[in-house]
């Protein structure tokens, strides 16, 4: 005999909306979100022609400055100035929304492989009371995710750019003051601001390829990596030895974004908390599989313990690379000693 429904639990029906709720408000934001960079990508190549005529301007006023007024050098150089300025931000926005984009898709298709599985495994009294439980939890955690990657890059942006561009003001006012009184320092001056404006493009750079990185759709995921050990070598002086097994090539786009995402967790793990000092990536590119093997010499930890916290401290990186492996019907490993460093194993299908 079927096994009576507990008082208040929900029916497949009840959770059923609940999905078809969350899956039409991710539709929504997502059509929301292709309009508005739509619009701004309209406008930042509206600004891109602007710029073209002031670089114009602006080279023809420093090559002849002798026939123009202070005045007339100093618009044409801010003008330039504020116009790169204005690209810059236009494209962090462009970056910022095009992640946002990336993650509401990855929430989509979750939401309708969640509602599958329901359809694939109804249970005979038509109850899913734990299913919607860990259903609610992992929205919990995969909001979570998504706050905390927000406040990350709003402190990247503050300390970065912002700070940066808010230097820049300064500098631009001094000049301004220094074109009257002092001319020739002045144009001495302008060579360390355009020193700056070049930090603050290159920090903005950063930032966008910590979003997406483009070369990941223009090159592949090796590329990107090989880029991504360069820069941890020079920032944070970390070693990552990248090793690929099987002819290289390229994987399909969400392949290599899952992977992609899951090693440069693994590699911000062995940063931030192992204290390594040399981190080894291996590919391993075969027919109809790809797996990665990411092992680091720092300090490791024990595995019972860590996993024993994750119920009610849950480490969002480690449960980030987990659920992104499960996403693409892959498996995720993490095996750690104390002492022995940690090793990340991923593996997923290829169609």
């Amino acid at each position: 005999m079927a096994r009576a429904a507990p008082k208040g639990a929900p029916t497949l029906s009840q959770l059923q909306a609940v999905l078809q709720e969350e899956e039409q408000r991710a539709v929504t934001e997502l059509v929301s979100l292709d309009e508005e960079m739509a619009v701004l990508a309209e406008a930042l190549e509206g600004v891109r022609d602007r710029i073209d005529d002031a670089e114009v301007i602006r080279r023809h006023v420093l090559r002849d400055h002798a026939r123009f007024t202070a005045g007339e050098v100093e618009a044409a150089l801010s003008r330039a100035g504020a116009l790169r300025t204005e690209v810059a931000l236009a494209r962090l926005r462009l970056a910022g929304g095009l992640s946002r984009v990336a993650e509401l898709r990855d929430w989509h298709r979750l939401l309708r492989e969640l509602g599958q599985h329901l359809d694939d495994h109804r249970p005979p009294d038509g109850t899913l009371a734990e299913g919607l439980a860990r259903y609610r939890s992992a929205s919990r955690q995969v909001f979570q995710i998504i706050e905390e990657e927000r406040a990350r890059i709003a402190r990247d942006m503050h300390d970065g750019p912002a700070q940066g561009l808010a230097n820049l003001v300064l500098q631009a006012e001094i000049l301004e003051r220094q074109l009257d009184r002092e001319p020739e320092r002045a144009r001495e001056d302008v060579r360390g601001f355009k020193d700056g404006v070049r930090a603050v493009l290159e920090e903005t750079r950063r930032l966008v390829f910590d979003l997406r990185p483009l070369t990941l759709d223009d090159l592949g995921l090796v590329p990107t990596l090989r880029r991504l050990g360069l820069e941890y070598r020079d920032r944070y002086q970390l070693e990552i030895r990248i090793s690929v097994l099987g002819s290289e090539r390229r994987l399909p786009t969400r392949t290599e974004a899952a992977l992609f995402r899951i090693i440069s967790e693994a590699l911000t793990n062995a940063r931030r908390h192992a204290n390594a000092k040399l981190v080894e990536v291996i590919l391993n590119l075969q027919p109809h599989r790809v797996s990665a093997v990411v092992k680091d010499d720092g300090e490791g930890f024990e595995r019972a313990t860590v996993e024993a916290r994750l119920a009610t401290e849950p480490h969002l990186g480690l449960i980030s690379m987990r659920e992104r492996a499960d996403l693409e019907h892959g498996r995720a490993e993490i095996v750690s000693q104390v002492g022995r460093g940690t090793e990340v194993r991923v593996t997923l299908p290829l169609p």
